[in-house]
Parts: structure tokens; sequence; C-alpha cells
């Protein structure tokens, strides 16, 4: 009798442990998008050391397109250390949605150049905050882009590209 009262016990926790598990555990969800960047101010000064060589420092504009429509709006800053149009850079990315909410984002990651003044480049992200309805989100963001020639007259390239955010949201 004790054995099978203690094969119950232990059928009930193992059920329990099941259920409140799979209640706990907390899928990945995705967003993703393409998107269209401009720079709104820059500052760039030559290194000295090799020609070609320059730091620089950016602020940018941009809009993302959701896959399920949704739009939003970016502030975004950035310093590079750069060789005739390729190197590595690191930014924060501020994306702006229309409820309010946001999610921002420390990125690193390279760029090259090509001898006609376009570029692409990739990297890989961090969350490190949201608000709104992102407040304690947590994840990743992989992007590529592509940079259009410098025109006359612009701060810097316009650029487009496309990108995934994988994350999480606390449990309400």
């Amino acid at each position: 009798m004790a054995t099978k009262k203690s094969m119950l016990v232990f059928l009930g926790i193992l059920v329990a442990s099941v259920v409140l598990g799979s209640a706990i555990k907390v899928d990945a969800e995705t967003m993703n998008y393409k998107f269209y960047t401009w720079v709104n101010k820059g500052e760039t000064v030559p290194v000295g050391d090799a020609e070609g060589h320059i730091v620089f420092f950016n602020q940018r504009g941009a809009f993302y397109v959701f896959e399920n429509g949704e739009i939003a709006t970016i502030n975004h800053v950035a310093t590079a250390d750069m060789i005739k149009g390729s190197g590595s850079f690191w930014q924060y990315v501020t994306i702006n949605f229309a409820d309010g909410s946001t999610i921002i984002i420390k990125s690193q990651g390279t760029v090259g150049g090509t001898a006609a003044g376009a570029a692409s480049g990739g990297w890989t992200s961090e969350i490190i905050k949201g608000t709104g309805r992102f407040e304690g989100i947590k994840g990743t963001q992989r992007a590529t882009a592509k940079y259009l020639p410098l025109e006359k007259g612009e701060a810097g390239q316009k650029g487009y590209g496309e990108g995934t955010i994988t994350y999480t949201l606390p449990s309400k």
C-alpha cells in the first residue's frame, strides 16, 4: 500500500512539473523587417597614419517596415574606424514605434567599401532595453545593409537592408 501511495505522489509531482515547466517556458519571437537609412549629421576626421584612414561619428535616421505591416522610425548614433571605406563600427539604435514603445539595441560589426564608393556590411546586436509593450525585452538582432555611393552635399551614404529581431518578453 505504501508503495502505491509513493508511486501516486511521484506521478503527481511529475505531472505538476511537466505542466508548470511548460507554462514557464517562453518561446522566442521574431520580427523581420526591411529598412532605409540616411545620415542626419556626421563628422569625419582623418587619422593620418595610412591613406584613407578615418574615424567618424554620425547620427542616422531610418524607417523600419516590419513583416506585419508595422512601421517604426529610428534614432541611431555610431562611430567607426575605417580605411578606404572598410572597417569596424559600433552603434546604438533606438527603434520608436507608433504606440510610443521603444527597443534600444547596441551593435558592432564591419562594413566593406568598393571602388565605386558603395559599401555593404553586417552586424550582430544585443537588445539592451525596451519600453512600453517591450518592457523587460531580452534578445538579439542580426542585419545586413548595402550603402549607396555618396552624393554631392550628403552628410553620409544612404543605405537599405533587412534584419531580424529575436526576443523574449517577461511573463505577465
